[in-house]
C-alpha cells in the first residue's frame, strides 16, 4: 500500500559545530592554524549546484548519437527470437552494412516509448512491432512508408501483405506469423477431433480433474476464433463495432455451452491454460507458439499440433484466429536514409527468414522460404495461419477490446443475455469513439492568466515600495543557495508534471491532434457523459465506490495495526523481534507481487480459498460450494479488500509502536493507582496520546488507499463489468484503453487531486480547531478561579 519515501538529497560535509563547507572533506576548524587572523568567511558556494547540472542532464531527451552512421533498432524479442535477431545483424555487418545498435523493450511500453521519442527527433530509425499498432503509429505520424524497402508483394504470403497494408500500400516488411493452433495431447489422445462439438465424447473417458479442451474463455483475443467460424468480427466495416448481431450471439451461446458442459474450464486464463496441459489435465488446448516454449520444460509430455477443427454449428466452417505479423517499420528520421532502408529489406529477406527459422522455430511471412522437412509443428502453424484473419490494424481496434472482453465475461457468467451483452458493449465502444467536444476560445483562460499574473505583480510592486522586499531577500540569499538545486528539481519533477497535466485536461483527442476544449472533459465527466448520473460506470457511482473502498480499508488498517501495536508493545511478551520482523512483511514485499499472489489465491478453481473450502468439506462433511469471486460485486470488493488490508495493517501497526514509546509510563501507573482498568487506560490515556501521531499516518494512509491502483487493477481488474473499479483505475482506462483519450483521462486526475487536496485541509482545519480548544480549555483551568 505504501511507497518508501524519497531518498534525501546529497548533503555537503558538515562540522561538528553545524558549519558547512561543500568543497572541503574536513572542517575548516581542522585545518586553521593558531597563527593567522580570524575572519568571517564568505558565504560558501554550494556543491549542489553541480547536482543539478547532472539532473539537467539526465532530464534531457536520451539517445543524443554521437556518429550518425550507427543505425538505431527497437525490438521486444527475448531469448531465441533475441538470438536470432542478433545473428541476422551480424551477417549483415559482416556483409559491409553500418554498426547496429539494439534496443530490448517490454512489448506493453513499446508503443509509448515510441511515441515519446520519435516526435523529437530520437528514438530508432526502424523498429520491429505487431502490425496490429500500424494504424495507431500513422495516425501519430511516427511511422513512414517503406517505399524501396519493399521487395514486393509475390515474395510474401497475401495475407501478412494485406496486414501490413494501409489505404492499399505497405507500410512495413512482414517477417513472421503467429496465431493460436490446437495442442493435442497424445497420451491422452490419438487426433484432433473432427468438429469443435465433438470434443464431448471425452468427458467420461478423461482421468478425473481433466478437461476435454483448454482456452483463454474469458479471453476476446481467444473467442475471435470462434467468432470468425460464425462469419463475425470484433472490429466491423468502416470502424464500426463488429462484435454483435447473430455471428457474435451464436459464438457466445456456443462458448457457454462448452462452459456449462464442463468441456472447458471456467475462468481460465494463459497461466492456467499451460499448467494444466503441462500436467496432463487437459486433451486438447488452444493456444499460440509461445505455449509450445512452455512445454519445452515438460520433456515427458508428448503432444503434437494441428489447425483448429471445425464447428459444427457453424454448418461445419472452419474456426478462424486474429493473425498477428510481426514486421519491420521505418520511423520517419530513419526512412530518409538509404542504409536504413537497406537493412529493413535484408531483415525481410529471404536469408534473414531462413536464421529465424532455424534458430527461434518462427513461421516465415515469406512464400520462398521453405518450411524445414519434419517439422509438424511449423507446418500445422502455417497451415493454420492460411486461413487466419489478419487482425485490424485500425486505431479502433484498441477501443473494441474492453468492451468485447466485458460482454464475453457477462455471458459466460450468466449475467446477461448474449444479445443484451452485446448491444450493451456496442454502446460502450460508441460512447469511447463518439468524436470530442466542439474547439472552445482560448480567450476566457488567457484573460484569466493575465489577471492573475497583473495580481502577482501588483502584490510584489506593493511589497517593494513597503521597503521590505529587497532586504529580506538579501537576508535570504544564502538560504536560497542552499535550496535552489532543491526547489529547480521537485519544480521538474513535480511541479511541472502537475503542471503539465492540468492543462492536458483541458485538451481533448489525440496528443498529436488535440484541441483545446476549455471545461468540456470536466463538464463531461460531472454530467456521467450525458447519461444517467449513477449509470454504471459513471463519476458519481465510481467515487461512491471509491469512498466506500478507502473508508473499508482504513477502518481495518487502524484497528489491525493499533492493536498489535499496543500488543507488541507489552514489555512481558516472549519473541517480540521476531512478531514484528513477521509481521512488517506484507509491508516490505510489493505490492504487486502480493495482488498478483492473492488473485491467485481467489481463484475459483485452483485457488488456496478454492482449496480451503474443500478441505473444510472433506474434514467436516460440509456440502460448501467453490466461491466465483469476481463474479458478484460483493466478493470481488471483498477480495480487494482483504488483499489491501494485508498491504496496509503493518505501516498502521509501526506507526502505533513508535507513538507508542512516547506514552509516559507514570501517566499509566497513575491511572492503573486510581482503579482505572486495561481497557479504560487504553480508551482513556493511551489512545488520546497517540492520536496525534495517528493522525497524519491516518491521511497518508487514506490518501495511498485511494490510489491504490495495482491492488484493483491486479487483483479484480474492475470486475464484475468495472463495479469495482475506483476514480484512478478509471482513469487509466480512458487514457490506454479507450481510444488514448488522455485529456478526458488527465482531467479525472485533476478531480481526484482537488477531492485530495480538499479532505487534507479540512482535516488540518478540523486538527487546528481541536488543537485551540484544547488550549483554551488548558487556559481556563489554570486561570485564577478556573476549574483544577
Amino acid at each position: 500500500m505504501t511507497a518508501s519515501p524519497p531518498p534525501p538529497p546529497p548533503s555537503a560535509t558538515t562540522c561538528p559545530q553545524g558549519q558547512v563547507d561543500p568543497r572541503r572533506t574536513s572542517c575548516p576548524q581542522a585545518r586553521a592554524t593558531s597563527h593567522a587572523p580570524r575572519r568571517r568567511a564568505p558565504p560558501p558556494r554550494p556543491a549542489p549546484f553541480a547536482l543539478l547540472a547532472l539532473a539537467f542532464a539526465l532530464l534531457l531527451p536520451a539517445g543524443v548519437r554521437a556518429d550518425d552512421a550507427v543505425i538505431h533498432l527497437w525490438h521486444a524479442y527475448r531469448g531465441v527470437e533475441e538470438e536470432a535477431l542478433a545473428a541476422i545483424l551480424d551477417a549483415h555487418r559482416r556483409a559491409g552494412g553500418p554498426r547496429v545498435e539494439l534496443l530490448a523493450l517490454p512489448y506493453d511500453a513499446f508503443g509509448s516509448k515510441l511515441g515519446a521519442a520519435i516526435p523529437l527527433g530520437e528514438g530508432p530509425d526502424l523498429y520491429i512491432d505487431s502490425h496490429e499498432r500500424l494504424g495507431d503509429y500513422q495516425k501519430r505520424g511516427i511511422v513512414a512508408p517503406v517505399a524501396d524497402a519493399f521487395e514486393g508483394p509475390a515474395a510474401f504470403f497475401a495475407n501478412t501483405i494485406e496486414a501490413v497494408s494501409l489505404g492499399g500500400a505497405p507500410w512495413a516488411l512482414p517477417l513472421s506469423q503467429k496465431c493460436v493452433a490446437l495442442y493435442i495431447n497424445l497420451d491422452l489422445v490419438d487426433a484432433p477431433p473432427a468438429t469443435l462439438e465433438g470434443i464431448s465424447v471425452l468427458r467420461d473417458s478423461l482421468p478425473p480433474g481433466a478437461f476435454p479442451l483448454v482456452y483463454e474463455s474469458q479471453s476476446a483475443y481467444a473467442h475471435a476464433a470462434l467468432l470468425g467460424a460464425f462469419g463475425g468480427a470484433l472490429l466491423g466495416p468502416g470502424d464500426s463495432f463488429g462484435f454483435v448481431g447473430e455471428p457474435a450471439e451464436r459464438s457466445l451461446d456456443l462458448a457457454r455451452a462448452l462452459i456449462d458442459q464442463r468441456l472447458v474450464p471456467a475462468d481460465a486464463d494463459g497461466a492456467l491454460v499451460t499448467n494444466l496441459f503441462r500436467a496432463g489435465k487437459a486433451a486438447y488446448a488452444i493456444s499460440g507458439p509461445w505455449l509450445a516454449a512452455d512445454l519445452a520444460l515438460a520433456p515427458d509430455l508428448h503432444y503434437r499440433v494441428a489447425p483448429l477443427p471445425a464447428v459444427e454449428a457453424a454448418g461445419g466452417a472452419p474456426m478462424r484466429p486474429l493473425l498477428t505479423v510481426e514486421a519491420v517499420m521505418l520511423s520517419p528520421q530513419g526512412a530518409q536514409r538509404a542504409e536504413v532502408r537497406a537493412l529493413a529489406r535484408h531483415l525481410a529477406s529471404a536469408s534473414a527468414a531462413q536464421i529465424r527459422q532455424d534458430r527461434a522455430r518462427t513461421l516465415s511471412a515469406r512464400a520462398d522460404v521453405a518450411l524445414p522437412p519434419g517439422d509438424d509443428l511449423l507446418a500445422a502453424f502455417a497451415a493454420q495461419a492460411a486461413v487466419a484473419i489478419p487482425m485490424p490494424s485500425s486505431p479502433a481496434m484498441r477501443a473494441t477490446w474492453e468492451p468485447a472482453q466485458r460482454a464475453l465475461k457477462k455471458v459466460l457468467r450468466g449475467e446477461a443475455s448474449p444479445r443484451d451483452a452485446t448491444e450493451g458493449a456496442q454502446r460502450r465502444f460508441d460512447d469511447v469513439r463518439r468524436p470530442p467536444p466542439p474547439a472552445a476560445s482560448p480567450t476566457p483562460l488567457l484573460i484569466l492568466l493575465g489577471l492573475l499574473s497583473l495580481a502577482g505583480a501588483f502584490a510584489l510592486v506593493r511589497r517593494a515600495r513597503s521597503g521590505e522586499l529587497l532586504p529580506e531577500l538579501r537576508r535570504s540569499l544564502p538560504a536560497y543557495r542552499y535550496t535552489a538545486h532543491a526547489v529547480v528539481i521537485v519544480g521538474l519533477l513535480v511541479i511541472a508534471p502537475l503542471l503539465v497535466g492540468a492543462a492536458t485536461s483541458l485538451f481533448a483527442g489525440r496528443p498529436q491532434d488535440g484541441l483545446y476544449v476549455g471545461l468540456a472533459n470536466f463538464v463531461e465527466i460531472l454530467t456521467a457523459r450525458g447519461g444517467p448520473l449513477l449509470a454504471s460506470g459513471s463519476f458519481y457511482v465510481v467515487l461512491l465506490v471509491t469512498l466506500l473502498w478507502t473508508l473499508t480499508n482504513v477502518i481495518f488498517h487502524l484497528a489491525i495495526g493499533v492493536s498489535l501495536g499496543a500488543l507488541l508493545s507489552r514489555p512481558t511478551m516472549r519473541l517480540r523481534g521476531l512478531y514484528r520482523v513477521l509481521l512488517i512483511i506484507p509491508w516490505a514485499v510489493p505490492n504487486y507481487v502480493t495482488a498478483l499472489a492473492w488473485k491467485g489465491m481467489f481463484h475459483r478453481q485452483y485457488g488456496a480459498v478454492t482449496g480451503l473450502i474443500e478441505g473444510l468439506n472433506h474434514l467436516f462433511g460440509f456440502n460448501l460450494e467453490p466461491i466465483a469471486w469476481f463474479s458478484r460485486f460483493s466478493t470481488a470488493f471483498a477480495a480487494n479488500c482483504a488483499t489491501n488490508i494485508w498491504l496496509g495493517f503493518p505501516f498502521m501497526m509501526v506507526v502505533t509502536l513508535g507513538a507508542l514509546t512516547g506514552v509516559p509510563a507514570d501517566v499509566l501507573e497513575a491511572a492503573e493507582v486510581d482503579g482505572a482498568s486495561r481497557w479504560q487506560r487504553l480508551w482513556r490515556v493511551t489512545l488520546p496520546i497517540i492520536r496525534p501521531t495517528l493522525a497524519p499516518a491516518v491521511t497518508l494512509g487514506a490518501i495511498w488507499t485511494f490510489n491504490m491502483f495495482n491492488v484493483v487493477f491486479l487483483v479484480s481488474g474492475g470486475e464484475p463489468d468495472g463495479t469495482t473499479d475506483i476514480l484512478v483505475s478509471e482513469a487509466y482506462r480512458w487514457a490506454f484503453t479507450r481510444d488514448a483519450q488522455y485529456g478526458y483521462a488527465a482531467a479525472y486526475a485533476v478531480l481526484i487531486f482537488l477531492m485530495l487536496f480538499a479532505i487534507t485541509r479540512l482535516g488540518e482545519l478540523r486538527s487546528a480547531r481541536r488543537a485551540a480548544r484544547d488550549r483554551a480549555a488548558a487556559a481556563q483551568a489554570g486561570a485564577p478561579g478556573g476549574v483544577r
